[in-house]
């Protein structure tokens, strides 16, 4: 049985081949694909690479790479969908199902099918461009594709178009040719063991990714940005619930529920819910699983930035140096047992407000909280070296989920946190609050260690707060918030070192004696600092 098993890996290995597209390669009939060089000009079955993705992953036909094997994509931009090589199966009356099948699953975790920018594995430097068109559904397919990467690719299209937008940007749905637009960047569903790595998928006319019922997915130094409806769309059709353990890092969502114009790459008819659109930088249906979020961003989305509402009992979340700002709703969104450390909550919620890339959006959406957190009875959640500031109703809220019969023992265990109060944007007759709960047969709120100013709360929550006090940091301001400490904030040597993370946001260690806030301080020239650009 073991010398089966070993001659069975053997010849799995064996048969794994690499596969080369290339923008002067030739057709299936004219190269073999397995060599990386231009096709020459005559002949067949020469000893070249591919022209297209699609001559690998053929639209309505089947794939040409198996299991196991690497398609490398050379540098340039790929038409996807009708019209484009290779595409000769594709049905005229109705484009949008022209697109990639299936990547086919690799045979284990060690042995992934690769679909790879040319430069995958040496910094990923120019990137290709792969960008729908004729109303594609989407670029990348992965249902029910499992022991799968995918790596350095920049996938998009070329229209400024959203779809069914209120204003002047709705795309063409009705009349072919329908232009050069596709739906969604990446689709996957009942998908395992699964690595996004390198990839900008941006300028959508509807989500950057739609999956759901994920497994043990990883997704690494990926931007979803300006796609017209929501970044990272987890609500699919039937169960959506992921499972195993769900990690990303470095992972950028911004700009979201705005269109992006082409060629030119900068956001335009930014729309939300009161306007027919949606807006989610992160949105999910009923999830579980174990959600890692680390050194990411949530920025200037018309909805909330992270939306994580809907993970189910059974489900944790942890976030970690990370940054959520102008996003229109909240910008945090968490349910059930939940961790977030050393990140910073700039709720400028109302960002989106007169602004010239702005079609309509709702300010300050749900109360546009800095981060909401939702427990399940008996659930625990903690929230320390987070710096705050915002102008939405309150800065943190904490609330028992409906129908769960919150039994007293919650507990969102708050410590050296930065909160900078500022007006509340919806009733400028006063400032937004500090922290709030309801539905909980007793306060859930255990909060101490913290720096507290600019609050409608006059009360400080903890015997070591710091109250009414200048928050000390570099610049206050909800525009320009850098809560870096200045040489004299009170902040200084005022947390706990009780839960207090290793390092802080910039990736310094903390001593014995942590400061308050996301940053412990430094003096300028004795360790990394690095502004945070919103």
């Amino acid at each position: 049985m073991y010398f089966a098993i070993v001659v069975s890996l053997l010849a799995s290995s064996a048969v794994a081949s690499t596969y080369y597209v290339r923008t002067d390669g030739g057709s299936e009939q004219q190269c073999t694909g397995t060599i990386n060089a231009a096709y020459s000009g005559s002949g067949t079955g020469q000893p070249c690479a591919w022209d297209h993705p699609f001559r690998a992953l053929p639209p309505e036909g089947t794939p040409r790479i198996a299991g196991g094997d690497t398609l490398v994509i050379g540098a340039g931009s790929y038409m996807m969908g009708l019209g484009a090589p290779g595409a000769g199966l594709c049905e005229p009356t109705g484009p949008w199902g022209c697109h990639m099948p299936p990547i086919p699953s690799g045979p284990s975790t060690s042995a992934p099918t690769r679909i790879a920018g040319a430069g995958w594995d040496a910094g990923c430097r120019t990137p290709p461009e792969l960008w729908g068109t004729e109303r594609a559904d989407f670029i990348v397919d992965l249902t029910r594709s499992s022991n799968v990467e995918v790596r350095c690719l920049e996938i998009t299209d070329h229209s400024s178009c959203v779809e069914s937008h209120s204003g002047s940007l709705a795309c063409n749905r009705d009349t072919p040719p329908f232009g050069t637009w596709a739906s969604i960047g990446i689709y996957a569903e009942d998908s395992q063991n699964v690595l996004l790595r390198d990839l900008d998928i941006h300028g959508l006319a509807s989500g950057g990714v739609h999956a759901g019922r994920l497994t043990d997915w990883t997704v690494d130094n990926v931007r979803i940005a300006a796609n017209g409806w929501v970044g990272w769309d987890g609500d699919i059709d039937g169960d959506d619930s992921n499972s195993g353990v769900l990690r990303f890092t470095r992972w950028v969502v911004e700009w979201n529920g705005c269109g992006e114009t082409w060629p030119g790459k900068v956001p335009t008819g930014c729309w939300a819910q009161s306007a027919g659109g949606y807006g989610d930088g992160v949105g999910t249906g009923a999830t579980r699983g174990r959600w890692i979020i680390e050194e990411s961003k949530f920025l200037n989305n018309t909805s909330d930035g992270l939306d994580l509402l809907y993970a189910r009992p059974g489900s944790s979340i942890e976030i970690r140096r990370t940054l959520a700002a102008g996003n229109a709703g909240n910008q945090l969104k968490t349910a059930g047992p939940a961790v977030i450390e050393n990140s910073i909550i700039d709720a400028n919620c109302g960002f989106h407000q007169g602004q010239p890339f702005t079609w309509n959006v709702d300010a300050c959406r749900a109360g546009g909280d800095g981060v909401f957190i939702l427990l399940f009875r008996g659930d625990r959640a903690s929230v320390t070296n987070v710096s705050f500031t915002g102008e939405g109703d309150c800065l943190l809220v904490a609330e028992c989920a409906e129908g769960q019969q919150c039994d007293g023992t919650e507990r969102v265990t708050v410590r050296n946190n930065l909160f900078v109060g500022q007006t509340d944007y919806l009733q400028p007759f006063e400032s937004t609050c500090l922290m709030y709960q309801e539905t909980f047969p007793a306060n859930p709120f255990d909060a101490d260690y913290s720096l507290v100013i600019g609050t409608k709360d006059t009360t400080c929550p903890g015997l070591n707060d710091l109250c009414n006090q200048q928050p000390g940091v570099v610049n206050a301001t909800m525009s320009n918030f850098d809560a870096h400490l200045l040489a004299n904030s009170a902040a200084i040597n005022r947390g706990t070192a009780t839960g207090a993370p290793a390092i802080d946001f910039d990736g310094a260690p903390r001593d014995s004696a942590p400061d308050i806030g996301a940053y412990e301080y430094r003096k300028v020239g004795t360790g990394r600092r690095r502004a945070v650009r919103h």
